[in-house]
């Protein structure tokens, strides 16, 4: 309710290709699950664009604090996940840029377990700089997420879709993702807001077979 209340709300929405994101998913997920026991989600994948992002446009890893703004060092990434009462909380995975698309995966299946049943401490949900939820694991296409207080702004994933795109004058089929920012315009402008979106994007749309995730 203060987040809605009192930060002025801007918002914004891409089309993002994902497939080759999907291709290398898929390939490296079975050797994953061997490896470190847990199943390798979409979500690290696209934790890690964030943060690059994030590096090169650091007033949105920012935060609002008695009418000015603090622009923070640390990339600590606020993630929505669900907890034993079907509420959303955000604990936060620290120095994220300190770690790479594995070190991401393990560690946020670690704090989805813990909200599962239970057991985050107070330590785990502070001090977080920007926020990010994975809505298209429940479905949706389009979010217009409410901004979590104090912090600049919060990005969401939505769901991957096939569909046909114009590449080259040619037609083929795809996976397309909707990205949405919501931002707080007192801290960030559409400007700036559209370059980072365009970084994610671009970071996004890099991923090849030959990637490594550790």
């Amino acid at each position: 309710m203060q987040s809605n209340s009192e930060n002025p709300h801007a918002w914004m929405m891409i089309e993002v290709d994902v497939s080759n994101l999907v291709d290398l998913r898929q390939k490296l997920k079975e050797d994953f699950m061997r490896r470190e026991g847990i199943p390798l989600s979409l979500s690290p994948f696209v934790l890690k664009p964030i943060v690059n992002a994030l590096k090169e446009f650091p007033m949105l890893n920012s935060s609002w604090h008695s009418g000015s703004i603090h622009v923070k060092k640390d990339i600590n990434l606020s993630i929505a996940v669900a907890n034993t009462d079907d509420t959303v909380v955000t604990p936060v995975i620290y120095h994220a840029d300190r770690k790479s698309i594995a070190g991401i995966a393990i560690e946020l299946h670690d704090l989805a377990n813990k909200a599962r049943n239970g057991s985050l401490l107070p330590s785990e949900f502070v001090e977080g700089s920007f926020t990010f939820s994975n809505t298209g694991s429940a479905g949706s296409l389009l979010s217009c997420p409410i901004i979590n207080n104090p912090q600049a702004a919060m990005l969401t994933f939505e769901s991957i879709v096939r569909k046909p795109v114009v590449i080259q004058e040619m037609i083929a089929i795809r996976s397309i993702a909707n990205l949405c920012l919501s931002y707080d315009h007192r801290m960030v402008d559409g400007m700036i807001g559209s370059r980072f979106m365009q970084r994610v994007k671009y970071y996004l749309e890099q991923y090849k077979e030959e990637t490594i995730i550790y």
